[in-house]
């Protein structure tokens, strides 16, 4: 019997991945299934695919994703953690804080604000808790100098497809504006906590079958009927994300292969009043797979678009970034500084979001849970 190829260079591989990246919008009844009538693939071969390309190691992981900015509080955070202690610091977020998601070491190509905050990181944490309490703990605990929380004050673009991005031309857009998005917090009752809980679990290898979720259903306790009705009206109410198989953004694959080598973070500082229409213009760009409004200030030069993009070549990107920037000229909207942090080491993960496990790791780490308590609104809205 012939080995299924796991590479990404296997055109097979290729079809699926370019849908199954970030083309999977919402709650996917029959995410597999959805997969096989976009590609033209027969789903037991989709289904074959997928397992041989997670177990192989190109996909790192497959799972439902959710719109977690609507479901927990959270920033992204840039530390400006000594030299000695970066790795460490790397290490503590990346592998014994939950409520980290990306962790990245970043620099620029040469010393300009905010250059000392080599280590980056998305934190989210649970509703009811504290951000600025949890990033307080972290700094603690890694000996970072000092933090700064930026939370999203408006999403343009949220999407990875790192495939079907290869060959892009630079200044490559859509037809229409960036819509943008909300990250207004969505309360949820106990029955919807327990569905999305199991909903957003990744799947482990034998997991990945054609009725995906009827096993889910009796994790959460419920029905397949009942599973599904949630699920929609979760989706209804915009808290989920997409079904995605999720590569490597630098890492190698198991073979070798590497997606991408080059992550950029571009910083944009739009005059007051301007941010949407920069971020609408900016989210419109096919290479962007994360976009938003997020305040750097004083530390960042008062920059307040942001934006991510990945290549294989760091001249493709740049020229990615000139038309960006030139673009925005085009629009009418001046930038009066603009920057590129570079990522290095990284580690991605899903950040939990669950009030439960946030409970757990306090008392994992001997911490009152009331202690990290939002303590107001006022608190919960601070950028």
């Amino acid at each position: 019997m012939a080995t299924v190829p796991a590479n990404l260079s296997d055109p097979t591989n290729a079809a699926i991945l370019a849908v199954s990246e970030d083309r999977l919008a919402g709650f996917q009844p029959d995410p597999f299934g959805e997969i096989a009538s976009r590609t033209g693939v027969d789903v037991d071969r989709v289904i074959e695919h997928i397992v041989a390309m997670l177990r192989g190691g190109t996909i790192r992981r497959v799972r439902q994703t959710l719109m977690a900015t609507n479901l927990a509080r959270g920033a992204l955070c840039a530390w400006e953690v000594p030299n000695e202690r970066l790795d460490a610091a790397f290490e503590f977020m990346a592998r014994e804080d939950p409520f980290s998601g990306h962790v990245v070491i970043r620099n620029t190509d040469a010393a300009s604000p905010g250059s000392s905050y080599r280590l980056w990181t998305t934190l989210k944490v649970p509703q009811g808790f504290s951000r600025r309490k949890h990033a307080e703990f972290l700094r603690d605990r890694v000996g970072a100098a000092r933090f700064r929380l930026m939370p999203a004050r408006m999403l343009f673009a949220l999407g990875v497809g790192h495939v079907r991005r290869r060959g892009l031309e630079p200044g490559s857009r859509a037809e229409v504006l960036a819509e943008p998005l909300d990250t207004a917090i969505v309360e949820l009752s106990d029955l919807e906590w327990r569905v999305l809980t199991t909903l957003k679990r990744e799947f482990a290898p034998e997991e990945i079958v054609r009725d995906a979720w009827r096993a889910r259903a009796a994790e959460a306790g419920v029905d397949i009927e009942t599973f599904v009705s949630v699920a929609h009206e979760l989706n209804a109410r915009r808290v989920i994300g997409r079904f995605s198989t999720f590569l490597e953004h630098v890492k190698p694959t198991a073979d070798g292969e590497r997606v991408t080598r080059y992550n950029a973070l571009f910083h944009w500082a739009i005059p007051q009043g301007r941010e949407i229409d920069a971020g609408r213009e900016v989210g419109r760009h096919h290479i962007i797979t994360h976009a938003y409004w997020r305040e750097g200030g004083a530390e960042f030069r008062n920059v307040n678009v942001m934006a991510v993009a990945h290549g294989t070549e760091k001249e493709t990107v740049l020229a990615h970034k000139a038309a960006i920037d030139a673009h925005l000229c085009e629009a009418g909207i001046d930038f009066g500084y603009t920057n590129v942090f570079w990522g290095g080491r990284s580690e991605i993960k899903p950040s939990e979001i669950a009030p439960a496990a946030y409970i757990a790791f306090c008392a994992r780490h001997g911490i009152d849970p009331e202690s990290m308590r939002l303590e107001s609104e006022e608190e919960a809205s601070a950028v």
